[in-house]
C-alpha cells in the first residue's frame, strides 16, 4: 500500500529540518509527504528548497500573507516555483472589495486548500458559506476540524456535529491525524495501545460522515513527537480505523495522491 504523509512541516529556525523528516518517513515506509507551512511563516523558500532536492518524494503547500493586496499575485508566483497547494485558516479574508478572492484564486489556480481553525470557525455559517460558494475549490479541514474535546457535555456534542455536517459540501475533505490529539495518554503508558480506553469515537464518526474517499492521514510531524510519536501516530490510528484493503488505501494514501497530483 502507498502511503502518504499529507501533513509535516520542516524548518531551520523551528521544528526540524527535512532530513529528520525524511528519516521518520523512511522508517515507517511512507513514500510521500506533504510540506504544509507553518502558520504565520510566508517564507517558503525551505520547502521549495525541499522539494528541489527531494522532488521523489516531496510536494509544497504553502502559505501567503493574505493581508496584503499582492497576496494573489505571489501565490501565482509560488505555483510557477512548484506549489501543489495553500494554507488558510477558516477566516483568511482579503482586504479589498472581494474578501474572498485569495480562496477564488486558490480555485481559479487548481489548488487545493488544506485548512486550519477552531472548531468554532468550521462550524460556523460563514465558513459554510465559503465553500458552498467555491465548488470548484477542494477545502481540506485539518485536524479532524479541531473537535478533539474528548468530554460528552452538550455543547462539544454539538460543535462535533455541526463540523462534521461539512461532509455535506462534496469539495470538503477531512484530515486525521493521530489518536494523541484527542485520546487520553495511560499513566503508565504501556504497550501496545498507550491511551486510556475506550478512547472518544471520532475516528468512527469522521469515517460515517465523510467516508474514506475524503478523508486523508497526516502525522503532523513534528509536534506528534511530543504526543505519541510518528510510528504510532500512522499504524495506530490505521488500526482504529479498521478498514478494509481498498478503503485504507484510499485514507492513507490514494486520496491524497489524487488532490496533491502526485503522480504528475
Amino acid at each position: 500500500m502507498r502511503i502518504v504523509d499529507t501533513h509535516c512541516h520542516v524548518a531551520t529556525a523551528w521544528y526540524e529540518p527535512v532530513e529528520s523528516l525524511l528519516h521518520q518517513m523512511d522508517r515507517n515506509g511512507v513514500e510521500r509527504g506533504v510540506l504544509v507551512q507553518i502558520r504565520g511563516q510566508t517564507d517558503n523558500s525551505y520547502q521549495e528548497e525541499c522539494v528541489r532536492r527531494f522532488p521523489d518524494r516531496l510536494v509544497s503547500v504553502v502559505v501567503v500573507n493574505t493581508d496584503r493586496l499582492d497576496a494573489p499575485a505571489e501565490l501565482g508566483r509560488l505555483v510557477d516555483r512548484g506549489a501543489r497547494g495553500l494554507r488558510l485558516w477558516a477566516d483568511s479574508r482579503s482586504p479589498g472589495d472581494d474578501p474572498l478572492l485569495i480562496w477564488r484564486t486558490a480555485a481559479e489556480l487548481g489548488l487545493p486548500v488544506t485548512c486550519g481553525g477552531t472548531s468554532a470557525l468550521f462550524a460556523s455559517d460563514s465558513f459554510g458559506e465559503l465553500v458552498a460558494s467555491l465548488p470548484n475549490l477542494t477545502v481540506i479541514v485539518e485536524h479532524l476540524g479541531s473537535v478533539n474535546d474528548p468530554t460528552e457535555e452538550a455543547a462539544a456534542i454539538e460543535l462535533r456535529r455541526r463540523v462534521f455536517a461539512l461532509s455535506r459540501f462534496p469539495n470538503v475533505l477531512l484530515k486525521v491525524h493521530g489518536l494523541g490529539e484527542f485520546a487520553t495518554r495511560a499513566m503508565p503508558v504501556r504497550q501496545p495501545f498507550p491511551f486510556v480506553e475506550p478512547i472518544p469515537p471520532l475516528l468512527d464518526l469522521a469515517r460515517e460522515a465523510f467516508g474514506p474517499a475524503r478523508m486523508m492521514w497526516g502525522s503532523d510531524y513534528p509536534p506528534v513527537s511530543g504526543r505519541e510519536g510518528y510510528a504510532n501516530a500512522l499504524r495506530l490510528t490505521m488500526d482504529r480505523l479498521a478498514l478494509g484493503e481498498e478503503d485504507r488505501a484510499l485514507v492513507f494514501g490514494g486520496t491524497a495522491a489524487a488532490v496533491y497530483r502526485l503522480d504528475a
